[in-house]
Formats: structure tokens, C-alpha cells, sequence
């Protein structure tokens, strides 16, 4: 990456609230904790430790005052952890990647499925593009907030290299194939790092679509 482009990431970074130190603390911290997994845990413990635990530490540190001001918000809503921009101009979720993440040349994907919900959202935030570019907000969204629903969800979309290293990238999903993410207007990349020792993909998310996919036959008791 030349010095240009790694000064307009910073920038963009920026911009949307965050920087490269901020991303790196949460993946490692999530790192050391799912570390602690062993054998006797269940197989995908790991992986939804790393997940739960990239997005808590996000959260927490830009919900602390002490290092964050204005603060943002945080939810759960839907089962998508999510930190809110403290004007409600964007939203931020950690997810695992498939592919090259990391690599602006080469494709890649959420690696587990998403549900209705995250299949609503990543459509929606289309409407945001302007210019080649990811509109975070007009005035007035900045001055009187955004609602949960109506606002660009960008994710902190992690992976690992061929070797084994922890990848990281800051993106924003437009659309879906079937129940994967795969096409993004913007892909910010973060940091190259050490091998967490574990599959870090290996659940990163419950379902959710806000209710079962599956069609149930209702029949009626019979009569006797």
C-alpha cells in the first residue's frame, strides 16, 4: 500500500469515527479470550467467543467516556451487536470473512449465512451511496439523529491469511448472494497481525432473521 493510500484510509477512518489502534485492541483482546478455550469446550467455542468478544470490547471502548466523547451507543437488537455513531450517522459490527480480507484485489465474503434481518440492512445501505462513496450522514441526520433501521452498517469483517494471520478490514456490504454477503462499495484495510491459534469463522453470529426460515405443514386433528 503506498503512503497516499494509507493516508486517505486513515482519513476515511477518521471520518467515520475510529482509527486502526482502536480495531486492533478489540481483535486482540478478543484473541486473548477465546485462547482460553480449551478441548473440553464445545467445538465452536471459539470462534463464537472471538465473535462476541471482538464486538464487546468494541463497544465498550467507545461507549467509555474516559476514551470516547461524544460517546456511542450500543445494541443488540435482532441479535446484531452493533456500536451506533453517537448522531446515529453509521452503525459498526464485527463478523468473520471469507476470502482475502484485507486484500482490495481480491474477493470476499461473510462466511456464515445471514438472515432476513442483516439481508435487509445490507440492501438498504445502497441508498447511501453517493459519488463513489458512502454518505455517514446529510446535516440534518448528524443534527437530529438516524433511526436504527435507516442508517449505512458497515463491519469489521476479520479472517485469516493461508499462513494462519489474523486479517482485518473495515467494509460496507450493498448486497447478498443467497445468504452471504459478498459485493461492498467501500473496503477500508486495517492490519495484518499474529495466528490466534483457532478458527475464528467457526460461528460468529446466531441467526438472524428475527424467526425460522423453515415451512411447517399445518394440518387439522382429525375427527373421531
Amino acid at each position: 500500500m503506498s503512503g497516499d493510500e494509507a493516508r486517505r484510509h486513515k482519513a476515511r477512518l477518521e471520518q467515520l469515527g475510529v482509527t486502526h489502534e482502536l480495531f486492533r485492541d478489540a481483535l486482540d483482546q478478543a484473541t486473548s479470550d477465546a485462547r482460553l478455550c480449551t478441548e473440553f469446550d464445545a467445538p465452536a467455542m471459539p470462534g463464537i467467543t472471538f465473535w462476541s468478544r471482538t464486538n464487546r470490547y468494541l463497544a465498550e471502548q467507545l461507549t467509555d467516556p474516559d476514551k470516547q466523547n461524544p460517546v456511542w451507543k450500543y445494541t443488540t437488537r435482532d441479535s446484531i451487536l452493533r456500536v451506533v455513531h453517537p448522531v446515529g450517522s453509521h452503525a459498526i459490527t464485527a463478523v468473520s470473512g471469507a476470502g482475502r480480507v484485507g486484500d482490495l484485489d481480491s474477493r470476499v465474503r461473510s462466511k456464515n449465512p445471514k438472515g432476513r434481518v442483516m439481508a435487509q440492512l445490507v440492501e438498504d445501505n445502497i441508498k447511501y451511496e453517493r459519488n463513489g462513496q458512502t454518505v455517514i450522514g446529510t446535516r440534518d441526520e448528524i443534527e437530529f439523529g438516524g433511526e436504527l433501521d435507516s442508517m449505512p452498517l458497515w463491519f469489521l469483517l476479520y479472517g485469516r491469511t493461508e499462513d494462519g494471520r489474523l486479517v482485518a478490514e473495515l467494509s460496507l456490504p450493498v448486497k447478498m448472494e443467497g445468504k452471504y454477503v459478498n459485493e461492498w462499495s467501500e473496503r477500508i484495510p486495517l492490519f495484518t497481525g499474529e495466528d490466534p491459534g483457532f478458527d475464528i469463522g467457526l460461528l460468529d453470529s446466531p441467526d438472524d432473521s428475527g424467526g425460522s426460515d423453515l415451512d411447517f405443514e399445518v394440518r387439522s386433528k382429525p375427527t373421531t
